[in-house]
């Protein structure tokens, strides 16, 4: 029950804050909002206020900001109202579009910024050697305890993490050129990392124990670094899976998520403590709000990505593309991530029951 019920609460902030940018933005523009639902399925309850539906839908796994002639199917301009999507200025569209991911980016932000702000439990280092290992690539190179690594292959780093990240998700063999700073002074050396049968990798070959505490001050900055950290790993998975570096077992919908990462984590943190528990589900909706805002900026149809290119097209024209057309892309579009969504669904029950 706690495990759904984290569920809930996790799928609903991150639903809630897509939906509401697009919401609150449209309404700046005079776009009439339809219908601002929460979930997905038919109806728990619903209400209307002035000209829009308010409604709680049956399945948490989603929402939608239903705006007036927004998919062009059953309207075309002639027929659109003052206050439909289509009557809306251009920029006022594009800014009703972006506005649901840029809120997924706020969540991110604000997230990041209470866990900072809970740094005696919260994981948070500088990308510090405070140990370069014995017989790695780090030693071989020239490296020392306390060196504070800055950039590898010009990548730059803010926290340790990062250089864990791009061993992982980057490195594709060969010599690394890292960027690090002694006493004050930078310096360049080449990495060869070296494989480890332990971990099934490559490793740097540094070590780092010492959490940081940050001042007042300094939680906006390390916020700020929590947050990127989360849009660099995501979009470094995203690649990883169209290279082929993932597999079938590493993609997860709403049920894997549910009981192999909200489940599993409630699981393991409990016995620490209710702050364990709340920092560790505060770093899943950090995690699937950003995923949230990425995966709605790609451009491909039906997502808020796919709306904004026809709308640069329609900046780029001087004149939109005719409604109808784009709305049979986006339809188009939609079945297909209806087709996905259950390919995820049977595929998180096998990952589940199978694995």
């Amino acid at each position: 029950m706690a495990t759904l019920i984290w569920f809930i609460v996790i799928f609903g902030a991150v639903v809630i804050a897509h939906e509401f940018g697009h919401f609150l933005i449209a309404k700046a523009n005079g776009i009439h909002v339809v219908e601002f639902a929460i979930g997905m399925g038919p109806n728990i309850i619903s209400i209307k206020k002035g000209n829009t539906k308010y409604s709680l839908k049956l399945f948490p796994i989603g929402g939608a900001c239903m705006f007036e002639g927004e998919d062009g199917l059953n309207q075309n301009d002639e027929e659109a109202g003052a206050g439909s999507f289509l009557k809306a200025p251009v920029w006022g569209r594009i800014s009703t579009v972006a506005a649901g991911p840029i809120f997924n980016f706020i969540l991110a932000f604000i997230i990041a910024f209470i866990m900072v702000n809970m740094s005696d439990i919260v994981d948070i280092r500088d990308p510090i050697a405070t140990q370069v290992l014995e017989g790695g690539g780090a030693e071989a190179a020239g490296l020392k305890d306390g060196d504070l690594i800055i950039s590898i292959n010009g990548e730059r780093m803010r926290l340790y993490q990062e250089i864990s990240l791009y061993m992982q998700a980057s490195y594709r063999g060969g010599d690394l050129e890292v960027v690090y700073e002694r006493d004050g002074r930078r310096y360049t050396t080449t990495i060869t990392p070296a494989y480890s049968e332990e971990t099934g990798g490559y490793l740097l070959g540094v070590a780092n124990a010492d959490f940081v505490e940050p001042s007042a001050f300094d939680t906006f900055r390390y916020a700020w670094y929590e947050m990127r950290y989360s849009v660099k790993a995501t979009y470094k998975s995203l690649l990883m899976l169209i290279h082929g570096q993932v597999g079938r077992k590493d993609v997860a919908g709403p049920v894997g998520i549910a009981v192999n990462v909200v489940g599993k984590t409630y699981e393991a943190a409990k016995d620490y403590g209710w702050r364990s528990v709340l920092v560790n589900m505060l770093n899943i909706t950090l995690m699937l709000s950003v995923n949230l805002g990425i995966l709605n900026l790609l451009p491909i149809p039906a997502l808020d990505g796919g709306r904004l290119v026809f709308l640069l097209v329609e900046v780029i024209r001087g004149k939109p593309v005719p409604p109808e057309k784009e709305g049979m892309v986006h339809f188009v579009g939609l079945m297909f991530f209806i087709v996905l969504m259950v390919f995820v669904f049977f595929n998180d029950l096998a990952n589940i029951f199978f694995s």
